[in-house]
């Protein structure tokens, strides 16, 4: 079948690879010169399936009520008159019962599993480079309270498949020498020794070009219009092109736009609870002692992962609408945080600043599947895991779209 990809992200890259690996003549189209250039560009670098848990929790509404108004909190709500923006944060409220939130992490877990053994599978056939490390993530802790409820946690994700373990402070050290000359206190920690990093926007235009080889064809520079409808499919996808209209028709559509999918499927009378949380990121030159296994801050919700010659340090969630600009009193939290644990690693007077746009569901479940149009199926709504859960969203709807099982328990559209 022909199959046109909307949006060349690392998840519309990854779909890409598995629909033409499954026989299928794909193409891609994005709006931007090339692959991973928004909210792919310069994320946390984390195959993270150790932190499946999602924003909407038990703990979440009493933080987000004491951090309202704090430029520097891990998760801010910048409330505006925007409906979408209203009945998304209700839904967030809803995931945060005990249940769903148990029901989610699962989901979120099984899927992401399946997607780091799908990423390592890939890189054993193609021999990719993308700055990665398979030295797994440490999960610290700096609150003593904070880190007995880790247990619980723990328990749940090791009884589904999980590879987890606590660490004293003083095997934390050992693990990760470079948090010898942390300024802060650190009272434990859980590893996933299978857990990994690389640079997302490196993977994504590495396997777009094998893609390529492989006889995908990318259309960079196409403005994506609309849907046009017939009956019930998919007729063909308005774009525009240097300036002049064109249509573009195929057997199959998927819409893999990230925080934009919501937009280009209102008019079908297609409604998906995605909108954009946003992150930020700083990267720094590494000028000494720098970590090789990556730290997740838990308290201050901070990632800092080595890409290479550079320290990518990221985190915070900011409900604010679709504004991409970069706000420097968050990347100067972000900043000051990791100085405190890792002070000798990096150049922090000369880092580079990002914002991106995550496209996230209340649940932080991505919509993985098929619509009531016979031809149109989604893989969008990744949240904070789009990186992790990739290249198993990517296989999942290759078989969705081959009509063939998937091989992991998700509940797929």
């Amino acid at each position: 079948m022909k199959v046109l990809v909307l949006g060349a992200g690392v998840v519309g890259v990854t779909s890409a690879w598995y629909l033409a690996k499954a026989g299928h003549e794909v193409t891609v189209i994005d709006r931007e010169p090339s692959a991973g250039l928004e909210t792919s560009f310069a994320n946390g670098g984390q195959i993270s399936a150790s932190q499946p848990e999602p924003w909407a929790n038990p703990g979440a509404p009493a933080k987000i009520i004491k951090w309202l108004g704090q430029e520097d909190a891990p998760l801010l709500f910048r409330l505006r008159a925007d409906r979408r923006q209203w009945s998304w944060g209700l839904r967030f409220l809803l995931e945060c019962l005990p249940w769903r939130t148990r029901a989610n992490t699962l989901s979120i877990l099984r899927l992401a599993i399946y997607s780091r053994a799908r990423l390592q599978a890939l890189r054993r056939d193609t021999a990719i480079e993308y700055d990665h490390l398979e030295k797994g993530i440490l999960q610290i802790y700096t609150g003593a309270r904070e880190f007995e409820s880790v247990d619980s946690r723990m328990r749940l994700l090791l009884s589904h498949g999980l590879a987890m373990s606590l660490r004293s402070p003083a095997e934390v050290m050992a693990l990760e020498p470079a948090l010898r000359d942390s300024t802060i206190p650190i009272v434990g920690a859980t590893y996933a020794a299978d857990d990994e990093t690389g640079d997302a926007y490196l993977f994504s235009h590495r396997l777009a070009e094998l893609a390529a080889r492989e006889g995908v064809n990318f259309g960079y520079n196409v403005e994506i219009e609309k849907l046009l409808m017939e009956g019930d499919a998919v007729g063909g996808v308005a774009v525009r092109v240097a300036g002049r209209r064109e249509i573009l028709t195929a057997d199959r559509y998927l819409v893999a736009m990230g925080s934009y999918s919501s937009f280009l499927l209102a008019p079908t009378g297609i409604s998906v609870p995605v909108y954009p949380v946003k992150g930020y990121s700083i990267t720094a030159p590494i000028t000494g002692l720098a970590p090789d296994v990556c730290i997740t801050d838990e308290s201050g919700k901070v990632g800092m992962t080595r890409l290479g010659d550079r320290l990518r340090m990221a985190g915070t969630a900011e409900v604010s609408g679709y504004d991409t600009s970069v706000n420097e009193t968050r990347c100067a939290a972000i900043a000051d945080r990791v100085r405190k644990f890792l002070p000798n690693s990096a150049d922090f007077g000369n880092v580079k600043k990002w914002a991106g746009l995550r496209p996230a569901t209340p649940s932080n479940v991505p919509i993985i599947g098929r619509t009531r149009y016979a031809n149109l199926y989604l893989n969008t709504g990744h949240g904070t895991l789009g990186w992790t859960l990739s290249c198993g969203s990517g296989a999942a709807i290759a078989d969705l779209i081959s009509g063939r099982p998937t091989e992991v328990d998700f509940p797929f559209q």
